[in-house]
């Protein structure tokens, strides 16, 4: 399992930089550009992804750094392969946002930059975030997103600190189905279609509502298109989340974000990481440890997250978990396309969990069976019925 080339590290990418070509050194001016005339896509791809031509805003290496003040320790909000994200506030909008600068010694360059500020330009949809602007001035790269004010997924199911709140069922069926339509939008509705590539949790974004937003788009791929079946690649994304297909040849398809986003489902499942280096043998990786599991129903309970303290539909739970385990598949072939996964995620979020309803189904069969009346068998089925909600 997992990704021989790719990094060990969540919040990390593999370093395919350092030999770069001197074609790869993009200068300020050849970078706006390229940017600007979509680096060679024409006028209809992407025709799905709203705007024909590039709408985000260019900033100063001044403006971005006045909003970040200066990029003080105390506007940080993480750091990933990219370089570091700051909070920031625009002085011409008053808007807050989340500015991401590019460590110039770091593993992504010039091609990614680019990459990301073209899909984001021209891929429009309510769960992927939204570029605001970029800058290019000078050897400075940095991005200007829509700020996300409950951080990442990553940050809401590992590690929490004490007096963090704990995602329930509802919550974790919405930010699945949420982070899948995204998907399916890059897959389907977007021509070219376009290969996500990173999908993990710490690339899907909660704004105030926990609604999730796809993120870090500099290792997207355009897919393939006509009689094509993959697209040939170098081998970059996270361990724990790489088709094993993908990992091996470097062939890319849309199976393999299926395969990434089932690794994500099953962490949003059962609070465990991708990879956890806490771990053990087979409990080290995620999809090695749940793959035995996924052949015995009775067992379906020891995959949900303990923090959930039992509180989650058992029905639900089955039905998570056997869409997890089609995603994650070894082979390709035998994985569901995304659009079938939107569709049974879009269900079980729909299904709202109320353990209060559970409780007083319980109470009343308690009550029943001390007071020695009977009970038909049809209220039985109904009691029945409650509980698996």
């Amino acid at each position: 399992m997992g990704c021989l080339f790719c990094s060990d590290k969540s919040k990390k990418k593999p370093n395919f930089q350092q030999n770069k070509k001197p074609e790869d050194q993009i200068s300020s001016a050849q970078d706006k550009s390229k940017v600007n005339s979509g680096v060679g896509l024409n006028k209809e791809a992407l025709k799905d992804g709203g705007s024909t031509h590039i709408a985000a805003h260019t900033f100063t290496f001044r403006e971005l750094a006045a909003a970040a003040k200066n990029f003080r320790a105390d506007c940080l909000l993480g750091e990933g392969g990219f370089g570091r994200v700051y909070r920031g506030r625009l002085e011409s909008t008053n808007q807050v946002v989340a500015i991401k600068q590019l460590d110039r010694n770091g593993l992504q360059g010039n091609r990614e930059f680019l990459v990301e500020v073209l899909m984001l330009s021209l891929l429009h949809h309510p769960n992927l975030v939204n570029l605001i602007g970029y800058c290019a001035d000078g050897d400075q790269r940095l991005l200007v997103y829509e700020y996300m004010p409950l951080g990442s997924l990553e940050d809401h199911l590992h590690d929490l600190p004490p007096d963090k709140q704990q995602l329930d069922w509802n919550t974790r069926m919405k930010i699945a189905a949420g982070a899948a339509k995204g998907l399916e939008y890059l897959h389907d509705k977007a021509s070219p279609p376009v290969i996500y590539r990173d999908l993990k949790c710490s690339n899907i974004l909660l704004d105030q509502d926990y609604n999730p937003k796809l993120s870090d788009f500099g290792l997207a791929k355009l897919g393939p298109v006509g009689d094509k079946t993959h697209v040939s690649t170098r081998v970059m994304g996270t361990y724990g989340y790489c088709a094993p297909e993908y990992a091996m040849t470097g062939q890319l398809t849309p199976k393999s974000d299926v395969y990434s986003f089932g690794v994500v489902l099953l962490e949003i499942i059962t609070g465990r990481k991708a990879i956890d280096h806490a771990k053990t043998g087979c409990e080290h990786n995620l999809v090695a440890w749940a793959r035995p599991l996924f052949k015995d129903r009775r067992k379906f309970g020891q995959m949900a997250d303990p923090m959930l303290e039992g509180q989650y539909p058992v029905r639900g739970l089955y039905q998570a978990l056997a869409v997890a385990a089609m995603c994650v598949q070894e082979q390709p072939t035998m994985r569901p396309v995304i659009a079938d996964v939107v569709t049974a995620l879009t269900y079980l979020a729909s299904q709202r969990y109320d353990p209060r309803a559970r409780s007083r189904s319980r109470s009343q069969s308690q009550s029943q069976s001390q007071s020695g009346s009977s009970t038909p068998r049809t209220q039985r089925n109904s009691d029945a019925a409650n509980a698996l909600r």
